[in-house]
Formats: structure tokens, C-alpha cells, sequence
């Protein structure tokens, strides 16, 4: 048996639907509703009533929903006892990040961390956004960076866990271009010559990103698909080999931007990208689980430091007025 299924079932018992539950577990329902059935061959039991609609648990599955919920408890409370009897496991930041805001937000805010709090022992899980996020509620990171937006936003309890907003994040469409700057490929393109596409896979947040720039572009976007990963690094490398169009993060082509090896394929135009924040999540302390005392400090600093920097562009709006 392997824990994912326990968390489908259990995503599963409190939604009551495989299409909403699939698309929370990031995967096609059909792979969902294999995912389950491979439970159920497991325990050789039905858990779902498939007669019904709205999905319904069976008798058996009623019962097993308590035990799972228990059996995942033990497993998360198993690590976290685990992990916390490393010798240095109090004195580690564990971080759980995003593969892009890995290799592109991640190295320079640590710089400027370390600048004004200190040296930092951490330890960086590098996952995409849904596991990124199941890490942090199931106790194997103490801190949560990734990316934000209201359409498709982080699912986590604001009473549970406490949230920073570290910064802002453009996702625009960006093409190989010459010395001169003129990117080898421009949107909108037409239905008879369509764009070649460099894209997510369907599962990637980045991938919904796009769609939603996609479906609310006022000016339609002719692209034709070739290539699909999701990995944006991945994408980026096709993108510098001139094979098309491809929605990257801002921070993820500074350098090539700025060395002309790729260029905004807009054409500066705006109605074709989407604004993310970069957030940053932990959980709230208590008195049962009060977290690393080095954890805590740093989250200090950062929120007098966001304190500071709320105030001083406050005054410069009041300045400019």
C-alpha cells in the first residue's frame, strides 16, 4: 500500500466527488479513480458506493476513513520523531520550494537574508507546488515558499498557519531572439501560421497559469503545442534552442534577457501574462508544537522587516502625493 492512497481516499471521503478530488491530488481522474481502486484491491473491500451520486462511502469505507486519518497521523508523527533526533535537525531550516523558485528566487534571498539575520543552516526539498504544500501540512518542512494567485491560490488554513508575502512574480511568453533583441517568434501569431509552444504539463501550476492567461486574453493567442514538461528550466533550454514560444517567471530569465539570448515574445505589450506572489507559510506555534526556537526567530525578522519595508513605501506614496 503506499501513503498517496490513503490521501486520495481521504481527499476523496471529504469531497465526495473524483473530478474535484482528482484535480486537488493534480492528477487526471482517470489515474485518481486507479489510484483508489488500487486500495480497495488491497484491502480487498469496496470503500466507494459507485450506484450513488454524489459519491458516497460505503459501510466499509466509513470505517476505514477513521483509520486512515489514523494510520496517516502515526506515519507523519513517526517522521517528525524521526527527523527531530538528528543532531542537527533544531538548529535546520527545512524549506519545501518549488523546483523554478528553487533555482531562481531561492539563491538570491538567501544572500540578502543572511546579510541582515545571519548565517543559516537549511535544508531546501526542491518539489513541484502540490507536493511542495502536502509537505508543509504533513510536518516535513518548517517553512513553505511558493507561488500565489486568487484563481488558483494555496489551500491552507489561515488559522493554522501564518503567511508572508515576499514579493511579486511577472509569467510572460518569451522567444529566442538575435543580437539585435528581435525575438524569433511574436504573439499573437495566426490560425494559418500558428506559434510553435513550448508547454507545461496539465498537472503544473505554472501550467495553469498560462491557461489562465490563455482564457483571458482579449486578443486570441495561436500557438500550436510541441513540446511539454513541467519543468520550466526544461522549457526554458527548448526555448534557447529556438524550438518556440514559452511562458517563463520573470526571475527565471534575468540573465538571458539581459545577454540577448531570449526576449519578451509580447512585444511588450501587456493582457498576455499574469502577476504571482511569492509567499512564504509556516505553521502557527502552540504549546504542543512550538516549532524550532530558530524558526522562530527568523520569522521575527522577517515580519519586522516587512513591517519596515510596508512603512518606507508608505511614505514614499505619501511623498509622491
Amino acid at each position: 500500500m503506499e501513503t498517496k492512497w490513503l490521501e486520495d481516499f481521504i481527499s476523496l471521503a471529504e469531497t465526495r466527488s473524483f473530478s474535484r478530488s482528482a484535480e486537488l491530488r493534480h492528477v487526471t481522474q482517470p489515474a485518481f479513480s486507479r489510484r483508489i481502486q488500487s486500495l480497495e484491491a488491497w484491502l480487498g473491500a469496496d470503500l466507494i458506493d459507485r450506484t450513488s451520486y454524489p459519491t458516497r462511502l460505503t459501510p466499509a469505507g466509513e470505517v476505514f476513513y477513521e483509520q486512515a486519518l489514523e494510520m496517516l497521523g502515526q506515519i507523519n508523527n513517526a517522521r517528525a520523531l524521526l527527523r527531530g533526533k538528528r543532531p542537527t535537525a533544531q538548529t535546520t531550516v527545512d524549506f519545501a520550494v518549488p523546483h523554478t523558485l528553487s533555482l531562481t528566487f531561492m539563491p538570491k534571498w538567501m544572500t540578502e537574508l543572511e546579510e541582515g539575520f545571519g548565517t543559516l543552516r537549511t535544508r531546501l526539498i526542491a518539489l513541484n507546488v502540490h507536493d511542495a504544500v502536502m509537505t508543509m501540512v504533513e510536518g516535513g518542512c518548517d517553512l513553505l515558499l511558493c507561488y500565489h494567485h486568487p484563481r488558483q491560490p494555496v489551500q491552507l488554513d489561515a488559522s493554522r498557519y501564518e503567511m508572508l508575502t515576499l514579493g511579486n512574480e511577472a509569467l510572460r511568453a518569451y522567444s529566442r531572439c538575435d543580437r539585435s533583441g528581435t525575438p524569433q517568434f511574436l504573439l499573437p501569431g495566426s490560425a494559418k501560421s500558428p506559434l510553435p509552444f513550448l508547454s507545461y504539463t496539465s498537472n503544473a501550476y505554472l501550467g495553469r497559469m498560462v491557461e489562465l492567461i490563455l482564457s483571458d486574453a482579449k486578443r486570441p493567442l495561436h500557438l500550436e503545442k510541441r513540446y511539454e514538461t513541467d519543468m520550466a528550466e526544461g522549457l526554458k533550454m527548448m526555448a534557447l534552442e529556438g524550438h518556440g514560444v514559452v511562458f517563463l517567471p520573470e526571475s527565471a530569465v534575468t540573465r538571458e534577457v539581459r545577454q540577448k539570448q531570449l526576449a519578451r515574445a509580447d512585444g511588450g505589450q501587456s493582457g498576455w501574462e499574469v502577476n504571482m506572489e511569492i509567499r512564504l507559510y509556516r505553521e502557527r506555534p502552540t504549546s504542543q508544537r512550538p516549532g524550532k526556537p530558530i524558526v522562530s526567530r527568523l520569522w521575527d525578522y522577517l515580519v519586522q522587516r516587512s513591517q519596515a519595508q510596508t512603512k518606507v513605501r508608505a511614505r514614499k506614496r505619501k511623498d509622491a502625493a
